[in-house]
């Protein structure tokens, strides 16, 4: 009778690593084989990169008033009759350097857009996945106020919150708290599209066996969904929120360039259009074309990228 020989450490099958299943995976290859989205990602990644770096490479801080120097304002960008070393795009009426304000501007445009989709995803996560697996009454309340919501405008909706959020708190606080509310304002009539899809792929996953085969168990219902429906609600959902990252970032430049966004101390690459726009006809072009082209940027490589993983996701065209 043959003994068994034992499997040492080295005769076990060893597991791929998180990366080596990145690089073997089909949205990797799919992302290789697309030179937009590689194009996209790059400008994004550095767009990103020099906004958080900011204080590391830019000559001054622009939210600091007492570093603004009036003799140096209005200065033109270097390449221009006038331009002077180191305000490589110009100053505005202020002393501000340009390039300083347009990246710190893009640090705040980019941190209220994240944080507003991912409060939204959050909130319509959570309200789609118990609408789709209770439904009766809780589905139709929480859809209910998805349609009353998606009945109004979007930026009507975001007005009212902040100004309500103004009127509500003390004077000093209105500029320290202008990011949250502009978060909030921005991620209340965002959670309803998150919502209906995730409610649409949960009413589908609920009725299959592998559901009724945990209720049967008596999994838990916030188990459930969690592990076993969440999972295959995902797919729509990342490029939903990629795409809607380019239209936070955008309804934030908008409420900032109607004047219920980030205060001129604190500018968003919104409030330094408005500011600009002021100075346009007065041949001070660069205070407004800069703040522009950089967040048409952005919203350019998110909406890029936001396409490319639609395609990428998509079984039909694989």
């Amino acid at each position: 009778m043959q003994k068994s020989i034992p499997l040492t450490t080295a005769d076990a099958p060893v597991r791929p690593s998180r990366l080596t299943k990145l690089r073997e995976s089909d949205l990797w290859y799919s992302f290789r084989a697309h030179p937009s989205a590689i194009f996209a990602a790059v400008l994004l990644l550095l767009v990103a990169l020099t906004a958080f770096l900011a204080p590391l490479i830019t000559p001054q801080n622009p939210y600091d008033l007492a570093a603004l120097e009036l003799w140096n304002s209005e200065i033109p960008p270097i390449w221009e009759a006038g331009g002077q070393w180191p305000y490589l795009l110009g100053t505005d009426t202020q002393g501000r350097d340009i390039l300083s304000a347009v990246l710190y501007g893009s640090r705040i445009s980019l941190i209220i857009g994240f944080a507003s989709v991912m409060l939204a995803l959050a909130v319509g996560l959570a309200l789609g996945l118990v609408a789709g697996y209770f439904g009766g009454w809780i589905d139709n309340v929480i859809m209910r106020v998805g349609d009353v919501l998606l009945s109004m405008p979007f930026i009507l909706i975001a007005i009212l919150i902040t100004a309500i959020a103004s009127a509500s708190l003390p004077t000093g606080l209105k500029d320290v708290l202008a990011a949250p509310i502009l978060i909030v304002a921005i991620a209340v009539p965002s959670w309803v599209q998150y919502a209906r899809t995730v409610r649409a792929s949960a009413m589908v996953e609920a009725k299959k066996e592998y559901v009724q085969a945990a209720k049967l168990i008596r999994v838990k219902p916030w188990r459930i969904m969690l592990h076993h429906i969440l999972p295959n609600c995902l797919t729509p959902i990342m490029v939903a929120a990629t795409l809607n990252f380019g239209l936070a970032i955008l309804s934030e430049a908008t409420l900032s360039f109607l004047g219920v966004g980030m205060p001129p101390d604190q500018p968003s690459l919104g409030t330094l259009i408005r500011i600009g726009n002021q100075y346009l006809f007065s041949g001070l072009w660069w205070i407004v074309v800069f703040p522009s082209i950089q967040l048409c940027l952005i919203v350019l490589s998110v909406n890029m990228i936001g396409d490319w993983l639609r395609d990428a996701l998509n079984p039909k065209l694989r």
